[in-house]
């Protein structure tokens, strides 16, 4: 008698826990705080993270990554691949619309992809996909996708901007200003965008997700200077920040109204150097800014532990983080920087200018920087621009240097290839090698882990000797939220996907 009300306690007490839990409530305004406002909202034209951030609740893809950083279904409920990973075919979602209200299939999926693929076009979007030759449509909702040879991170590329739908019909007639009025068939839809203020989406009024998005309207703002970002969350007039100062983050977890999620981060973070021009399209000059630095005590008086050093594109989250080249930080070597001015006929040392966005840890880098190099003669001006503008002097070559980073990608191609590839759509340092080329098409052909893996090493080992680019860390993901946003899944690319979100009172 007694074992069994004991029992009926236990249970009774188990209820009332799960009764106490919040349901999901529907309704409100979710305010969000961006680093700097998003430059372009079309998904095939964008080349900023922060755009990314809006994009993952305003457009659907063909398929997304989940907290485990694993491939899941999304606009395809599945895929087959076969010819030896040159072909995919997707079953796409049926009952889906976009916000405009026609309907999204395989002609959609085939319009996207060759807007993509239209070189008049200049989608950045391009050297993600180049090696698709052509998409047939099987079906309305069947999509045939061949590649020229096989790619192993075709399905990674898919699951951000690459793998983005526009609507066809918007798309068509609005051109490139579709950016200002993008339509997609995500779970919101846009509303407006004010420069500098504020982006605005709202509910869409249909969705295919039977488990329909809570929150009835989004606003990102932006904020630049980070300690307004951060100041604005504690008062209560944000809801949630996207990227939290290193600074910030143990008086952040210390209060009481916030919650702080932290996960390792896929990106990377350094200095572009334009090799077409002087003074780095001189190999030891640039070898001789790196000799000249000490990154440990840099990264350490800015950051303390909050990010991790690298001297790659592989931060600790990807599985060729270990490779040596990527993984041993060099040391700081004055003699060798000196020996390397001299071989590159600047003895006395050389001028250039660093730029960067606003904000306290870019002009706190650049001056770090600018100190250290100037004790082998290396003069550093620092020129601070907003986002958008150094964004656009860095693709039109119009820059010495500049500190950028780069969100990541669950593959590593995504974090190398664009960037170092001849004519890469993310090759801002004009850099071309040959045989570099090869090794980064190799790697995207190979099937094996350990295979791909070889090739990186290699490739390392070039970008290592010439110094195309320095890095500096990779920051870990950091999502600092008020303790009345519930439902919000941390996935490993730091973006902030709403679908599930829900404010309580």
């Amino acid at each position: 008698m007694k074992r069994a009300l004991l029992a009926l306690l236990a249970l009774s007490l188990a209820v009332s826990l799960v009764s106490a839990a919040p349901a999901p409530r529907r309704g409100g305004t979710l305010r969000a705080g961006l680093d700097s406002d998003p430059p372009n909202l079309d998904a095939h034209q964008s080349t900023a993270a922060v755009d990314r951030q809006v994009f993952q609740n305003l457009y659907d893809k063909l398929v997304d990554i989940n907290e485990n950083s694993e491939i899941i279904p999304m606009l395809a409920t599945s895929w087959t691949i076969t010819d030896n990973g040159r072909t995919y075919t997707f079953k796409l979602r049926p009952g889906v619309v976009f916000h405009d209200g026609t309907p999204f299939n395989g002609e959609a999926v085939k319009f996207n992809f060759e807007r993509m693929l239209d070189r008049s076009f200049g989608s950045p979007r391009f050297s993600e996909i180049d090696l698709v030759t052509g998409v047939t449509v099987v079906d309305n909702l069947t999509v045939r996708v061949s590649l020229e040879k096989p790619f192993s991170p075709f399905l990674a590329v898919l699951s951000d901007r690459a793998g983005m739908m526009v609507s066809p019909a918007v798309a068509r007639r609005l051109g490139k200003a579709f950016a200002q009025q993008p339509v997609a068939s995500g779970p919101y839809k846009f509303v407006e965008k004010r420069a500098q203020e504020r982006v605005v989406l709202e509910r869409a009024d249909r969705h295919w997700d039977r488990n329909p998005s809570y929150v009835d309207r989004i606003i990102y703002r932006p904020f630049e200077d980070e300690q307004a970002r951060v100041a604005n969350l504690l008062s209560g007039e944000l809801d949630i920040i996207n990227r939290v100062p290193p600074t910030e983050v143990a008086r952040l977890k210390g209060s009481a109204n916030l919650r702080v999620l932290e996960k390792p981060g896929p990106g990377w973070q350094g200095m572009y150097l334009n090799n077409t021009a002087p003074p780095f399209n001189n190999k030891a000059l640039r070898q001789a800014l790196s000799a000249s630095l000490d990154r440990r005590t840099l990264l350490r008086v800015v950051f303390g532990d909050t990010v991790d050093p690298i001297n790659g594109p592989f931060p600790p989250s990807l599985w060729t983080y270990d490779i040596p080249q990527n993984a041993r930080i060099p040391e700081r070597n004055l003699d060798l920087a000196r020996a390397k001015l001299r071989e590159g006929g600047a003895p006395n040392g050389y001028t250039f200018t660093l730029k960067t966005g606003p904000g306290r840890i870019g002009a706190q880098i650049a001056q770090i920087v600018q100190s250290m190099a100037g004790e082998v003669g290396i003069r550093v001006t620092i020129e601070v621009l907003e986002f958008g503008a150094l964004l656009s002097q860095m693709a039109a070559k119009r820059y010495d240097a500049a500190l950028l980073g780069w969100s990541g990608r669950p593959d590593p191609d995504g974090n190398i290839y664009s960037f170092f590839v001849t004519n890469g759509g993310l090759n801002r340092t004009g850099y071309s090698n040959e045989k570099l080329d090869d090794l980064l098409e190799a790697a995207r052909v190979l099937v094996s882990q350990d295979h791909r893996k070889r090739a990186y090493a290699q490739a390392m080992a070039i970008i290592a000797e010439d110094v195309p680019q320095l890095f500096f860390y990779s920051e870990k993901e950091y999502k600092a939220m008020s303790r009345k946003v519930d439902g919000f899944v941390h996935v490993p690319d730091g973006m902030m996907r709403f679908r599930t979100v829900w404010l309580n009172p």
